[in-house]
């Protein structure tokens, strides 16, 4: 069994977590990784208001022999096993230990591999069957809605989410379609079961920024403009000056706290995080 090989599947296929224990004598504390303020200083810009509620599904260790595994991280191992208990692989190699009370299959020299990550989707947000009523990808109301985030548009029962685990995909990437300029807050979700997107998200997933340039917003804004590449770039560098006009007004009312704090704006917390 080869470590690297491990570690690799371990953190892709399935992104499981271990426990949290106390660490114990001579041991270093785990880093502080509580998000802290952004500019938008009071607004909490980086703080996740519609924080994950994903708990992992119970599961019967299983071990998967006679398969041909593409770890993505070195040579492929030809006729390996991997083994899988608590939602984890725990062991991948020419021949693995079987966990107590495993579920065997025989991959019959079939291919195995990582889960995938596909980091650019609409999956949910543009469901299926494409009704309008389920049509949510797009807030083309103006060329920059960095104020949109697509968490809220996605449908956790589109039937796309199923497709997509049946092909491998084990992570979406969701963003906002390419109508805008700039389209709002991207949701980095785990293709399982849930009522609702926070049973989805992919816990201490960052947020992404959809942008988009040329075709798709030049023939949605053909007629009101920007209409042009150069018109498009315009755009960009014009939500970012107002951007960063708004992050010094919060730093200074941050260090000084004279007077009230600067009106909160949501596409400009978005903005000023990046």
């Amino acid at each position: 069994m080869k470590s690297h090989y491990l570690a690799l599947l371990t953190l892709t296929a399935l992104g499981a977590c271990a426990p949290a224990r106390s660490p114990r004598q001579g041991e270093l504390t785990p880093k502080d990784t509580t998000p802290q303020l952004g500019p938008g200083a009071m607004s909490s810009a980086n703080l996740d208001p519609f924080t994950s509620t994903y708990v992992r599904f119970p599961s019967t260790p299983l071990v998967i022999r006679n398969v041909n595994i593409l770890t993505a991280a070195g040579p492929m191992i030809r006729n390996g096993s991997v083994a899988v208990a608590d939602g984890k692989i725990t062991a991948v190699g020419a021949t693995v230990t079987a966990p107590t009370g495993a579920a065997v299959i025989d991959g019959g020299g079939k291919y195995l591999t990582p889960g995938l990550i596909d980091t650019h989707s609409h999956v949910g947000a543009g469901g299926a069957p494409g009704t309008q009523a389920n049509s949510d990808v797009n807030e083309a109301t103006a060329p920059v809605t960095a104020h949109v985030w697509v968490e809220h548009s996605v449908w956790p029962q589109d039937p796309q989410f199923p497709r997509e685990l049946s092909g491998g995909v084990t992570t979406l990437q969701v963003l906002p379609g390419s109508a805008n300029l700039i389209g709002g807050r991207s949701t980095v979700l785990k293709v399982v079961p849930g009522r609702t997107v926070q049973a989805m998200k992919f816990p201490g997933a960052k947020y992404g920024l959809k942008m988009a340039c040329g075709e798709n917003p030049k023939r949605v804004y053909a007629q009101r403009g920007p209409s042009t590449r150069m018109g498009n770039v315009a755009g960009y560098r014009a939500a970012w000056i107002q951007a960063e006009g708004y992050k010094r007004r919060w730093e200074k009312w941050m260090r000084d706290k004279k007077g009230d704090p600067p009106v909160r704006d949501l596409g400009q917390e978005t903005l000023a995080e990046v």
